[in-house]
């Protein structure tokens, strides 16, 4: 039994609830409403001189109401804005019965119920737009109480601000803040751009698996789960690559993905346990044709989003615009860490982050102590777009070997405003390489490191049979969309990000033997 205790205001409402029921109104009724009209669409069209929109019929949240003897008036806010109503008592209850208006508007509705309104726009004595409502229905009645937000002249007093609220109670803050939704049309129209350019470029969208016998494709601590009926354990995808270049050797020309990732790893401001990630893959290129295929996506994008290549982030003018710097990542360290670490064996690089004050671990490998010393120097650096370029081998195991220097590989990195966009690779396609790079993985696992990649065998004989040379990408769209919308933490791009159970939720799920 679920031991709930209502406020004084939610007591309120579920007795006005009950009554509403005693004067046979329904209020959760099933009938479709017949919607005509938005607040936007009345606002853009309604004309007097031309008298339109005479029969108007909106639905939304009742969310103002000033009760002004047998004439009052409301606000109401739908998907696309707010609207003044104008319900006058003889206009809705015409015949002698004057429940609807005395009874049901003035004393049982709330802030925040659900009603609809059938009537005329026209213009108050004041110049306000608004609908005379001759019909009011109620659709669907809030027993919860609304936090309160005041707007005045266009500026919003009290706003919502609370990140545990907004963040858990998505649906609260999208009802209370609507300026929020804007954040979710934006992400929606960078995907929908992204998508078209890479159909216009001849690449297929696909669908791989998220669960998988082998998590591979990134450097990254896996979700395990169980598969009863086979016994076995399955991982949660960490990244989407090696299924994706399966296809390329399949024979596709070019393939790419919009997909739900999962990392077991930490939380912040920048990272979710469930991501989404764009991965996309188009054989005979390389990772200079990325690079120009990449500042052009995004070019579009931000013409698309915001109408123009810049956009201010955390105080930043980042110009998304012409050709982006391309900066070896040695050449980096050089320049920011004013230490040259080219040719440096394992001990060499451990001595050097010990004389820089960089932070390892006794399990990191070469790789990991080389990204060590560029994360702690070099990133905070790279506001504009700039491709870092030209890894170690060490660090990407998924790499060809650069053309000119064997101990490098074609790869790119691109980092704005300090933080990693993308990843793109030359994509390796020699068969005993990679399973040479697979061997080293699997003994910095057992070295310790709980991220480094498994073997994956059967990508290996995927190989055997003969990849093109291709060049691969994959791009946060979580974190791409923070960048073009100006949001500093991952948690306002996400309707629902992963947070602590709520307490009394977890009381809940423990008196009813829910396991969740």
């Amino acid at each position: 039994m679920i031991n709930t205790e209502y406020s004084e205001q939610e007591l309120l409402r579920r007795e006005s609830l009950k009554q509403l029921r005693e004067l046979g109104i329904e209020p959760y009724p099933a009938a479709l409403y017949p919607v005509n009209a938005s607040a936007q669409s009345i606002a853009q069209e309604y004309d007097p001189e031309k008298g339109n929109l005479q029969d108007v019929c909106i639905a939304g949240r009742l969310m103002s109401r000033r009760i002004m003897g047998a004439a009052s008036f409301g606000e109401l806010q739908d998907h696309s804005g707010r609207i003044q109503i104008y319900v006058k008592r003889d206009e809705i209850c015409p015949g002698e019965d004057k429940t609807m208006y005395n009874t049901v508007f003035k004393k049982l509705l709330d802030i925040g119920d659900i009603i609809g309104i059938r009537g005329f726009a026209f213009y108050t004595q004041t110049g306000q737009l608004s609908v005379h409502a001759k019909e009011l229905t109620v659709l669907s009645k809030s027993l919860r109480v609304l936090p309160i937000v005041k707007e005045a002249d266009g500026v919003v007093h009290d706003a919502v601000t609370d990140p545990e609220l907004r963040y858990r109670q998505r649906y609260v803050d999208l009802i209370v803040n609507p300026q929020v939704k804007e954040t979710f049309v934006k992400r929606a129209k960078i995907i929908s751009t992204m998508r078209e350019y890479f159909n216009e470029a001849g690449c297929l969208e696909v669908e791989t698996p998220i669960l998988q016998s082998i998590p591979g494709g990134a450097t990254a601590r896996p979700f395990i789960t169980h598969h009863n009926a086979l016994d076995i354990d399955l991982y949660m995808r960490i990244a989407n690559e090696l299924y994706l270049k399966r296809l390329i050797v399949g024979g596709y020309q070019g393939v790419y993905e919009f997909a739900k990732d999962f990392r077991n790893e930490g939380m912040d401001k920048t990272h979710n346990p469930e991501f989404t990630c764009m991965e996309i893959y188009v054989a005979y290129k390389d990772y200079f044709w990325m690079m120009d295929f990449v500042e052009k996506m995004l070019c579009k994008v931000a013409l698309k989003v915001n109408g123009t290549t810049k956009v201010d982030i955390a105080g930043n003018e980042v110009d998304f615009g012409g050709t982006y710097r391309r900066l070896p990542i040695l050449d980096a360290i050089k320049e920011y860490a004013g230490v040259d670490v080219k040719g440096m064996s394992e001990d060499e690089l451990r001595a050097t982050c010990k004389q820089l004050n960089v932070e390892v671990e006794p399990s990191m490998g070469k790789g990991k102590l080389i990204d060590a010393i560029f994360g702690e120097y070099c990133e905070k650096n790279l506001i504009q777009p700039t491709f870092i370029i030209d890894y170690p081998v060490e660090m990407s195991p998924l790499t060809k070997r650069h053309r000119k220097d064997p101990t490098l590989t074609e790869r790119f990195e691109l980092f704005v405003c300090g933080k990693e966009l993308a990843n793109a690779y030359s994509e390796l396609n020699d068969p005993i390489d990679q399973l040479e790079r697979f061997e080293e993985q699997a003994a910095l696992n057992s070295k310790g490191d709980d991220e480094a990649m498994y073997i994956d065998l059967d990508f290996v004989r995927a190989l055997e049979y003969g990849m093109p040379p291709t060049s691969g990408m994959g791009m946060g769209i979580d974190r791409l969309t923070m960048f073009m919308t100006g949001q500093t933490a991952i948690q306002d791009v996400l309707f629902f990000p992963q947070m602590k159970p709520e307490k009394i939720l977890r009381s809940a799920q423990e008196d009813t033997g829910n396991e969740g």
